[in-house]
This record gives structure tokens, C-alpha cells and sequence, in this order.
């Protein structure tokens, strides 16, 4: 089935809930066994305790599952929690691990503070290595870490070449796939072994949920799964049940954020207050021919960098925009802008860039209303 049959039917079961369409919202903690028999043997129940899931939540990972097209998922608290997650589920102390330079800036403290206080070594490669990575593989390297494309700079990462050299040397890789939502990109097709998503992003759809999902292959899945068990992770179910309320029309979503963000993007090119624009589906990107190998089509997430780093005048563009809110995350029906600097997290490469960096996530909004409130933040950025 396509994408968008998959994500109307996935994880419904309504003739199991009287023919209701949505699963129903489980609140649970306790579970009751009816006999000893069923106490004694609750293990092999599929529901025995709240943390352990519900039908709201099984429902969740099904889907999932089934866009990523995953041998089966976990859910987290969050985006964070994924990938931090999924990262210490596969090492221990003494192993070496390889982590894309471009990576989002969490994901490098974790690996920088966390890892490192448990004595697991976190090495960061060039995100456009390709094959090269094979050359950075160490008899102790456990997994590669990668994100495509890159946190900031929207780097695209040759996935399978990463994965060909990983696997020779039976090294698994993961990567995070938040940009392209599990809708256009499904890496594990490719041979990655885990994607994760902050399904905070484009899963929720609508900036009100906190959640991560981790979809393994079969080989991975269970090493997941029981190190999620044993933190405690577990997601509420109202939680649960707005991404999937949000994960019905990820379809419609993400194709709007595809056209009207290469409409702001191309616009963007145009004008003279701006140097460069950073997104893998424009002709002149560095990494177009890879995005268009790997993607089916792009999100509504990208940079762009102002010619002008004055503080005075970049405030006076960005304290007045009507349409574009300044706040973290991304991913939501609403357009946000905010500053950006990748110079402050590479330690494997270098961002020499004249100017300020943007980045830039063009919502639901229509995209001539989103130019002229870029147009008009330009005027008075140009006028102060």
C-alpha cells in the first residue's frame, strides 16, 4: 500500500473496539489478572502493566512500524529520549562509536557528557565521508550515529555507503529521520539498522505533543525494546493518541510543506540581503543529487544565510515578522524562524560563513503570505 493508505489504516483494529474508528485512550497503571495462573504467567500477556503498553500505544508503534516499514518500534518521552535511547542501548564501556559532525547539538552533549562519563569514546566524522568512514572503524566501533540531512546546515549524508562499510566491519548504523517524517525517506529500506524521529516534530503535526520513536529492524529490535524496559521509558496516553491523531494526515502535510517550502526557498535565492540557502531539493544545493537518490520529497525545514550579522538590524527584521515565530522545534502547522550558529557545534569540520545564519521551518500557512512577511522583516532590516 502507499504511504497515505498506510498512515489512514495503520494500528486500527475498530472491529476489535465495537467498530469505533479511532483506538480507544487506555489510562492504565494497573492490570488485573482474573486467576493466579494469569498472575503467575503475566509475562507472556501482551498487556500486564501500564509502563509496558496498552492497546493506545501498541496502536502507536504499529503504525509506525508500518510507515517505516520497521520490524517493530518503541516509543519515548521524547525526541531526546529516542536517541539517547536508542544510543546506549547497543554500548558499553570501552567501546568507540562514530557520530556525524552536523548532528543535533542534544544528541552531541549526551554523547559528550553522558557516554563519555560511562567510558564509551564518541569520535565525529566529515557528514559527507560516504564511504570514507570505513577508514574510521576500529575493532571496538559499535555503531555510526547519523542525521540527514544535517542539524543547521542540512548536510546530506551518503546513507549507503555509510551502511556498506558499517555492515562489512558488523558495525550497525542508526540515524535520525525527523526531516523527512518516515514519509519521505525510509532509511530502513536502505539498510539502516535503527531510524529515529522526534515525533514531536511531523508525527504530532501540531506543537503540543512531546514524543520520540525508535523503529528497529528485526536484528535490533529486542536490544531496544528491553533497554527501554529497564530505564522505565512509557509515553501518557493522551500523548499517544494526539500523534496519532496527527500521524493520519502526515500525507497531506508534509506534500504542502514539500511545495511551499521550495517556494520560499527559491525566493529566498533571489534576494540580495541573502548569500546562500541551504535545501537539498533546490538544483543548486551540494546535496541535491543525493536527496533526490534518497527522498521521495523535502520538509519544511531549511537555512539560509543573511548577508548582515548586525545585532540592531537582524533585530529590527525579526522582533516585528507576523507570521514567523521565534521558538525551538519545528515541524508544526506554524512557520518559525529563528538564528542559528553551526560554528559552535563542529569539532570535525569548520562553518566559515560570512553572516547569519537562518533556519527557517515554512508551515501550513499560504506561501505568498509567508514571502511577504519575509519581505517586509527584509525592508526593515534594511531600513534600520
Amino acid at each position: 500500500m502507499k504511504d497515505n493508505t498506510v498512515v489512514t489504516h495503520a494500528g486500527n483494529r475498530p472491529f476489535e473496539n465495537h467498530g469505533i474508528v479511532n483506538p480507544p485512550v487506555y489510562h492504565a497503571s494497573t492490570v488485573l489478572s482474573e486467576t493466579l495462573e494469569q498472575r503467575i504467567n503475566r509475562s507472556e500477556a501482551k498487556v500486564r502493566y501500564g509502563r509496558a503498553g496498552t492497546p493506545t500505544t501498541f496502536a502507536l508503534e504499529d503504525a509506525m512500524s508500518a510507515l517505516e516499514q520497521a520490524h517493530g518500534t518503541v516509543l519515548a518521552s521524547s525526541g531526546l529520549s529516542a536517541i539517547t535511547m536508542a544510543l546506549s542501548a547497543f554500548v558499553e564501556s570501552g567501546d568507540h562509536i562514530l557520530v556525524t559532525d552536523s548532528t543535533y547539538t542534544p544528541t552531541r552533549n549526551f554523547c559528550d557528557r553522558t557516554l563519555a562519563r560511562l567510558g564509551v569514546e564518541t569520535e565525529y566524522f566529515d557528514p559527507l565521508i560516504g564511504s570514507g568512514i570505513s577508514e574510521m572503524i576500529r575493532d571496538n566501533t559499535r555503531l555510526i550515529w547519523t542525521e540527514c540531512p544535517g542539524s543547521q546546515t542540512f548536510d546530506v549524508q551518503d546513507l549507503p555507503a555509510i551502511v556498506e562499510a558499517a555492515h562489512a566491519r558488523d558495525v550497525i548504523v542508526l540515524t535520525d529521520n525527523t526531516w523527512g517524517g518516515g514519509y519521505f525517506r525510509k532509511p530502513l529500506t536502505e539498510g539502516v539498522d535503527v531510524s529515529v524521529q522526534a515525533a514531536t516534530k511531523y508525527i504530532v503535526g501540531h506543537s503540543d505533543v512531546m514524543m520520540g520513536t525508535i523503529a528497529c529492524n528485526e536484528a535490533t529490535y529486542e536490544t531496544v525494546r528491553q533497554s527501554s524496559s529497564l530505564f522505565g521509558m512509557c509515553c501518557g496516553p493522551d500523548d499517544v493518541y494526539l500523534a496519532l491523531r496527527g500521524l493520519r494526515t502526515i500525507g497531506v502535510r508534509m506534500d504542502r510543506h514539500h511545495e511551499s517550502g521550495i517556494k520560499v526557498a527559491e525566493w529566498l535565492q533571489s534576494r540580495p540581503e541573502v548569500s546562500q540557502v541551504m535545501h537539498p531539493a533546490l538544483p543548486q544545493d551540494p546535496g541535491h543529487e543525493l536527496w533526490k537518490r534518497d527522498f521521495t520529497g523535502s520538509s519544511g525545514l531549511f537555512g539560509f544565510v543573511l548577508k548582515e550579522d548586525d545585532r540592531t538590524k537582524l533585530s529590527a527584521m525579526m522582533d516585528h515578522m507576523e507570521l514567523h515565530g521565534m521558538g525551538s522545534s519545528w515541524g508544526g502547522y506554524e512557520s518559525l524562524l529563528i538564528p542559528s550558529w553551526p560554528e559552535q557545534s563542529r569539532t570535525a569540520t569548520s562553518w566559515n560563513v560570512s553572516g547569519q545564519c537562518m533556519r527557517i521551518h515554512v508551515g501550513l500557512e499560504d506561501p505568498d503570505d509567508l514571502i511577504a512577511d519575509l519581505e517586509a522583516g527584509f525592508d526593515r532590516m534594511n531600513k534600520a
